[in-house]
């Protein structure tokens, strides 16, 4: 037991083992909540309190979270950098001797009707 300058008792963190957290991480990867029933079971076959059970896995969710986020944000990022690059090939100038099928491409890609804005109704119809 430590005492603090005080003589009061002072918190230690628990260290889990390699297996602990080799447990702990399988059990994670199956399910990100544990119900009382399990978490008591799971803590009785490790050697743990309920309560470091309960604390390791509020922890190891929020760690999942950011790293979560961190990775949609990059492909967000990503995404928006490969449209950015196909927006660059749209806004070229068109070469008149350059090849039917790439302007074919361009147009398909881009059609008017596809922003959902429709310039001109079709005929017979009115907006």
């Amino acid at each position: 037991i430590l005492l603090d300058k005080d003589g009061k008792r002072k918190h230690t963190r628990p260290t889990f083992s390699g297996q602990q957290i080799f447990a702990l991480e399988k059990t994670f990867e199956q399910t990100k909540y544990l119900a009382g029933p399990e978490r008591a079971r799971l803590a009785y076959s490790l050697g743990m309190t309920e309560s470091q059970v309960k604390v390791w896995f509020q922890n190891r969710r929020t760690k999942w979270r950011k790293k979560h986020a961190a990775e949609m944000a990059t492909e967000r990022l990503k995404g928006a950098s490969e449209n950015e690059e196909e927006d660059d090939d749209y806004n070229k100038p068109l070469d008149p001797n350059s090849d039917d099928e790439k302007i074919t491409q361009l147009l398909k890609k881009h059609k008017p009707g596809s922003s959902g804005l429709l310039l001109h109704p079709p005929e017979g119809e009115t907006s």
